[in-house]
């Protein structure tokens, strides 16, 4: 009998900074986009043979990673705490490694993302808006320059 795959419906996610100051709320994110990895092209043409153009690739182009949560005050969030130093007072820590981690029904790690030299691009709070009931979002764009992908977490 043939295996049987399924997709993966129920799941959810961790995210994990390194980060000495990362807090256990730090893991928390309504969604990651930016898992994207992208190949860039050069162009050669051939030399005495005009019909042929050839396309070599030539280096790789990575996200940039952008996070969504509640906004998280700096002493509830190692993160926010990061963020606070590079865009208040301008001194920017570059994070060697950021694991995304899905994780299935049974909170079992099923995909691993490692990316590595991670640093805040920007961050935005989400509209203030009092007639509202809604959760005031914090977005979190992050530069990296290498993702690794790992099946089993």
């Amino acid at each position: 009998m043939a295996d049987t795959i399924y997709q993966n419906v129920n799941f959810h996610f961790s995210v994990l900074f390194d980060l000495p100051e990362a807090k256990s709320v730090d893991v928390r994110f309504q969604s990651v986009t930016g898992l994207d990895s992208t190949i860039d092209t050069e162009t050669i043409r051939e030399g005495g043979e005009n019909r042929f153009e050839h396309v070599i690739p030539t280096r790789r182009k990575y996200g940039p990673l952008v996070l969504k949560r509640g906004l998280l005050g700096p002493d509830s969030s190692g993160v926010t705490t990061w963020l606070k130093e590079t865009f208040d007072e301008e001194k920017y820590r570059t994070l060697p490694t950021v694991h995304i981690y899905l994780l299935g029904e049974t909170h079992k790690r099923i995909l691993h993302w490692t990316i590595n030299n991670v640093w805040p691009r920007s961050w935005k709070i989400g509209e203030l808006n009092a007639e509202r009931g809604e959760v005031l979002l914090e977005t979190l764009e992050l530069n990296y320059n290498r993702l690794i992908f790992a099946e089993k977490g």
